[in-house]
């Protein structure tokens, strides 16, 4: 009696919906929103202690330079966004071009946050100057962290562009992580801007 040698199938991928990107990256981002999330509540109950003393303070800053730059980081997730999709459509160089311009839009936002650091220290609005001030220079220094972080990160996706196929889940985790960037900073706007 011979023996059948067995020749192993191929497992068709699924074709279901898939979440974008890696496992590690959504990780990632679900705990920085989390420890954002407990920084914002810690705001809230501060700010309900010393209601008036928040507002005086927040009538300090530029509601216009804020805004612009929400303008600003909200185009550049769309860029990235955009970028993503061209990779996903093998089109790598429009998605260069898409997540370059992304990355430009991130450069502009920290210009334009530290001009805005600059004009309020040199106003004597500083971090030493009462609990709202020393929020406000918080959640923007460490919200900037992220962006300088997140310019790292689309320097990262723009090389794996350069390969000879680039891969579509690296440039959607990258992605997730601006999205995240700038959500945070969509969040930080209202309340440090906006919420009276």
């Amino acid at each position: 009696m011979t023996a059948v040698a067995e020749v192993p199938t191929e497992v068709a991928p699924e074709q279901g919906p898939r979440v974008p990107g890696d496992v590690h990256m959504w990780v990632f981002v679900l705990g920085d929103l989390v420890i954002f999330g407990i920084y914002f509540l810690v705001f809230m109950a501060y700010r309900v202690k010393q209601h008036a003393a928040f507002v005086v303070a927040q009538h300090h800053l530029n509601v216009t330079t804020g805004a612009v730059n929400t303008l600003v980081l909200v185009t550049s997730s769309w860029f990235v966004a955009r970028g993503v999709q061209a990779v996903k459509e093998r089109d790598v160089a429009r998605a260069t071009r898409l997540v370059r311009a992304g990355a430009a839009c991130g450069v502009l936002f920290a210009l334009i946050k530290v001009a805005e650091w600059s004009v309020e220290i040199s106003d004597g609005h500083t971090l030493g100057k009462g609990t709202f001030l020393a929020c406000y220079f918080m959640f923007t220094g460490v919200h900037l962290l992220h962006v300088m972080i997140g310019l790292i990160v689309l320097g990262i996706v723009l090389r794996e562009l350069r390969r000879p196929e680039p891969r579509a889940w690296f440039a959607e985790a990258g992605g997730i992580y601006w999205h995240m960037v700038d959500l945070l900073w969509v969040l930080i706007f209202a309340l440090l801007y906006v919420m009276r």
